[in-house]
């Protein structure tokens, strides 16, 4: 017989290791492994022992350092920390308006009137923004108002400009209705009521907007703007200069200060404190340069605020400098020699206005804005930088450039384009009583001219009507 005692069941099953309690917590350890990998891979999770990622920038640290910006003056920093702001959260409204306020005033340190026109397109892009997040809010349509008023000039909107005052104050309204205690939309409308030549109306909202203790700079700086308007400029001064205490590092307010100490001077018949009018506005002027310099900024139109300051003084050959130094500023930007040839005119350097003029209104080559560069020297033709100049439509802005030029030219003898000058902005300012009286007397020059054969050297007076140094606003009455 056969033992099977202590044997092997060689035909007997085996007990299982594979329970269906192990078969699934095995597959649960599979599953878990390979979303932890995929995680790995995609950058959920980061391996063991992986540098510490750099940590992400929040909201508020762009918002804070875009009005840090701001108040120290680099507007253009400022919209760049604004716009980061709204990428991290594009729902938030107050950043829009803010980063669209930004870009307004950013305008005073631009000199064409595309450039402005720009801007001012970006400005209402961001508007648009935020309204499709929340359409009535006060802030938005406030800014809204405000953008609108700073492109209604022809310069900027064309012959539609009115149309941009009128939606602007529209915008004001609503902005009042959405919100009765929005001071900034008070003022804001004053300053559109001014731009449309409501004086008295102006005067009342920002007499609101200025009932309470406001640390808004924009309200004491319209309410500047109104007294200026109304000719009231030791009173601008003194609100212009609140508006400098919230935020002191704005250039753009120490152009209005100093326009309007120049205005001072202009209208004194006291030559002592005349001279002291003259020193303060410099001073004023001075001190937007030197922030500009601080900032890192190349910004002309306080050294152009210099010039013409010292135009008005008679110290014509630091006005020509200072025009010099605000062209190497800016070598591209036509207007800034469009300003020089205006200084060299208004300084009687006749002959040496003709060449920036040119640059202005038709443009010249990079060898002849070179030569203009150069203080009237010619430049190594081994070493012209390739800054060729393009010359500008004739607009409100640009007119006085246009017929300063063409004058120039018919006392020097250019009799053929100068008068081709002549007819091109008496087709655009034919109503203009002032500008067409100066028009003709140029023509008249040329018509005596050609009649004896000669040149005439006397020079027409246009320093009338010839465009002084921006100023902080749209539409400022204290330039020269």
């Amino acid at each position: 017989m056969i033992d099977y005692n202590d044997k092997k069941h060689i035909f007997s099953k085996k007990p299982s290791s594979s329970s269906p309690l192990r078969i699934f917590i095995g597959l649960l350890i599979l599953l878990g492994l390979g979303f932890v990998s995929k995680a790995i891979t995609t950058g959920q999770i980061k391996p063991l022992f992986s540098p510490t990622a750099t940590p992400t920038r929040t909201l508020d640290s762009y918002a804070l350092e875009g009005k840090t910006h701001f108040t120290g003056g680099n507007l253009e920093k400022a919209i760049e920390a604004y716009q980061s702001a709204v990428l991290v959260n594009p729902r938030d409204t107050a950043l829009w308006a803010e980063l669209a306020r930004i870009q307004v005033y950013s305008t005073t340190q631009l000199t064409t009137d595309s450039a402005k026109r720009d801007r001012l397109n970006e400005a209402f892009a961001s508007i648009e923004k935020g309204l499709a997040v929340n359409s009535e809010d006060s802030m938005l349509h406030a800014v809204k108002a405000l953008a609108c008023d700073w492109y209604g000039n022809s310069a900027i909107a064309g012959e539609d400009w009115e149309s941009y005052l009128i939606k602007g104050e529209q915008e004001a309204v609503q902005a009042l209705q959405l919100d009765s205690t929005n001071d900034l939309a008070k003022a804001y409308y004053a300053e559109l009521l001014v731009d449309q030549q409501k004086w008295s109306q102006a005067e009342e909202y920002i007499n609101q907007a200025l009932e309470k203790d406001s640390d808004q700079m924009d309200i004491y700086r319209i309410a500047g703007y109104v007294q200026e308007s109304l000719g009231n400029y030791t009173q601008a001064i003194e609100y212009y200069q609140r508006a400098v205490a919230i935020t002191p590092n704005l250039n753009t307010l120490y152009i209005s200060i100093g326009a309007n100490y120049r205005k001072l001077a202009d209208l004194s018949n006291n030559t002592l404190q005349q001279n002291q009018y003259y020193e303060m506005a410099l001073e004023s002027f001075a001190k937007a340069v030197q922030i500009n310099e601080q900032q890192g900024i190349k910004d002309p139109i306080p050294l152009i605020s210099i010039a013409n300051t010292y135009v008005q003084m008679g110290e014509f050959f630091s006005a020509g400098r200072n025009m010099i130094k605000a062209v190497q500023y800016n070598p591209s930007d036509p207007t800034v020699y469009g300003q020089l040839g205006i200084v060299y005119y208004k300084s009687r350097n006749y002959e040496g206005a003709i060449a920036p003029l040119k640059c202005y209104v038709r443009g010249c080559t990079a060898a002849e804005s070179c030569y203009v560069r150069n203080g009237g020297e010619e430049c190594d033709p081994n070493d012209i930088p390739d800054i060729p100049i393009e010359g500008q439509p004739l607009s409100q802005t640009s007119v006085a450039y246009y017929f300063t030029y063409g004058s120039d030219l018919a006392v020097f003898g250019d009799c053929a384009e100068a008068l081709i000058v002549f007819d091109e902005v008496e087709a655009g300012f034919s109503t203009d009583e002032t500008i067409m009286s100066i028009i003709n007397d140029g023509r008249d020059v040329c018509t005596a001219a050609s009649a004896s054969n000669t040149t005439s050297v006397t020079p027409l007076d246009t320093t009338a009507t010839v465009p002084g140094d921006a100023t902080s606003t749209a539409q400022s009455t204290a330039q020269p």
